[in-house]
Parts: structure tokens; C-alpha cells; sequence
């Protein structure tokens, strides 16, 4: 019983000292997972990161004695369940997820295993003598004899997704050699500095984080500003909006400042304004055109003499 005890406490000892050195913990599900794929995830993460396992029982009593000092520990409890484990890390965290998802190894369909994915045998030649096609026709598989051999004439979808593996087709798979299932850690849930999300959060890009967070603002500006409830970012609008209405009653009234003065003189005045423009382009006209017959006669002064000289080189 005391080895027990020193065990345990040697234990609670372990996880507190994990869950103050690392701020990002995953919470990896373990399924058929071999001792062998473990010893080389370890590996995979030496200096990034380190792997707990631990009956879930022990991991939720620590945990529950560790919550009155850090109370955010609690959100870890919910997925403590199950065939789970820990890896605690402070490096970036889609670098460490995909070393933890990258280790797969395919393995055999079993007997009464339930099927990640769907099950397809493909068609194609088995190579098998024609005495095992009562076995194929018992499964539902369209099958024909070429060349002395079994020959699969289209694809089949043997098992689906979530079902349990039948011993039949366990069986049909194995002699067919397909091993349609591959087995590895997998990540249920991410613990970073006291927030916990599901793995596909760290696929987001900043880009759509920005987008969803420039659409909010909007939305809620666009709200504040139809209850007339002021908020951070309806501030602006609401002043931008209050200064149209004082240029507007500015306009309409004698009351006047510096600023409005010219606004108010265009007003009054279009004329002047919308005169200054193409008064300048008709002055420089007639300049231009006074210009133009001279160099034109020079011009063609220019080319006559040049016709001249040719035509008197050939007289």
C-alpha cells in the first residue's frame, strides 16, 4: 500500500510541475496506439514537448486538487475521459500538432473494431482460384472468373464509417491484404494558457481572424448607431454624422466659423468657382492658336524649299 501511495503522490507531483512549466497542453486520444508508435512520438517530441499518460481516475483527482490554486484547470476535466493522455508544450503549437498526428501505421481490419472511415475493395484480379467465390458472393461482391482467377468487376464499399468491422469481411480483407486502417494519436482537445479549443482552431489564418473581427465591428457599430447607444466603434460615425448636421444648420443659418466661411462662399457663388477652371484653359487657347500658323507656315516653307532642291539635283 505505501509503494502505492509514494506512487501516486510521486505522480501529482509530476503533473503540478508539468502544468506549471508548460502554458499549451494537447489532450491526445491513444486508441491502438502500440508502445512501439509511443516510443517513437516521444522521440518525435524530445525538447518540444513531453507525453503523460495516466489512469483517468488519478488524473482527475489531481487535477481537482490543483484547481483551488489555479482554477482554470477545471476546463480541462470534461475531456479527461476515455483512452486519453497529456503532451504539455510551450513550442509553437501547429508545429507540435503535426508531429503528434504525423506518426500513423497501417493496420488490419479486426473483428468488432469500429471503422474510422469507410471500407472500399477496389476491383481488379485477386489472383485467387474460383473455388472462394461462394465467399465473395455471401459478402455482395460482383465478381467473374478471367484467366483461372477471381477478378472483382467494380468497386465496393465494404464497410462504413462507424460500424464495427464483421468477422466475414475482417476475413475478405485479410486475404485480399489490405489493411485500411491507420492507427495513431489523435487530439480531442487543446489547453492553452487557460483556454481550451478543438485542434481544427489552429487551422484559422490570421487573415480570417481579421476579416471576422472587422466584420463585428461593423455590425456592432451599425447597431449602436440604430439604438443610439454610443459604443467604441460607432464613436466615430457619431461624430462624423454630428458634424454634417452642424454644417447643415451652419448653412442654413448666419452662424459661421473660419471653415465653413469658403463652403458657404461656393455656395453662394458657384459661378466663381466653377468659372476658374476653364477661364485659364480659354486664355492659354488663343496663345496657342496664334502659335500654331506660324509654325505651320514655317513648316511648309520648310518642306517647298526642301521640294525644290530635290526636284533641281535631277534637272
Amino acid at each position: 500500500m505505501g509503494g502505492k501511495a509514494e506512487n501516486k503522490a510521486g505522480y501529482f507531483d509530476k503533473l503540478k510541475g508539468l502544468l506549471e512549466e508548460y502554458t499549451s497542453i494537447f489532450i491526445v486520444t491513444v486508441d491502438n496506439v502500440s508502445s512501439q508508435q509511443m516510443h517513437e512520438i516521444r522521440g518525435a517530441l524530445r525538447g518540444e514537448g513531453v507525453v503523460l499518460m495516466g489512469k483517468n481516475t488519478m488524473v482527475r483527482r489531481a487535477v481537482k486538487g490543483f484547481i483551488s490554486d489555479n482554477p482554470e484547470y477545471e476546463r480541462l476535466l470534461p475531456f479527461v475521459k476515455g483512452n486519453v493522455g497529456f503532451v504539455f508544450t510551450n513550442s509553437d503549437l501547429k508545429t507540435i500538432r503535426d508531429k503528434i498526428l504525423d506518426n500513423k501505421v497501417a493496420a488490419p481490419a479486426r473483428a468488432g473494431a469500429l471503422a474510422p472511415k469507410d471500407v472500399f475493395i477496389p476491383a481488379g484480379n485477386t489472383g485467387m482460384e474460383p473455388g472462394k467465390t461462394s465467399f465473395f458472393q455471401a459478402l455482395g461482391v460482383p465478381t467473374k472468373i478471367a484467366r483461372g482467377t477471381i477478378e472483382i468487376t467494380s468497386d465496393l464499399k465494404l464497410v462504413e464509417a462507424g460500424s464495427k468491422v464483421g468477422a466475414s469481411e475482417a476475413t475478405l480483407l485479410n486475404m485480399l491484404n489490405i489493411s485500411p486502417f491507420t492507427y495513431g494519436m489523435g487530439i480531442s482537445q487543446v489547453y492553452d494558457q487557460g483556454n481550451t479549443f478543438p485542434p481544427d482552431v489552429l487551422d484559422v489564418e490570421e487573415s480570417q481572424l481579421l476579416k471576422s473581427f472587422s466584420s463585428a465591428i461593423t455590425t456592432i457599430a451599425a447597431i449602436s448607431l440604430a439604438a443610439n447607444f454610443p459604443t467604441l466603434p460607432s464613436v466615430m460615425h457619431s461624430v462624423v454624422n454630428s458634424y454634417k448636421k452642424v454644417l447643415a444648420i451652419a448653412i442654413e443659418t448666419e452662424y459661421s466659423w473660419p471653415e465653413i466661411e469658403e463652403l458657404k462662399d461656393r455656395i453662394a457663388n458657384p459661378d466663381a468657382y466653377a468659372s476658374a477652371g476653364p477661364a485659364a484653359a480659354t486664355e492659354a487657347a488663343p496663345a496657342a492658336a496664334a502659335a500654331a500658323p506660324a509654325d505651320d507656315g514655317e513648316k511648309s516653307g520648310e518642306e517647298d524649299s526642301d521640294g525644290e532642291g530635290f526636284g533641281g539635283l535631277f534637272d
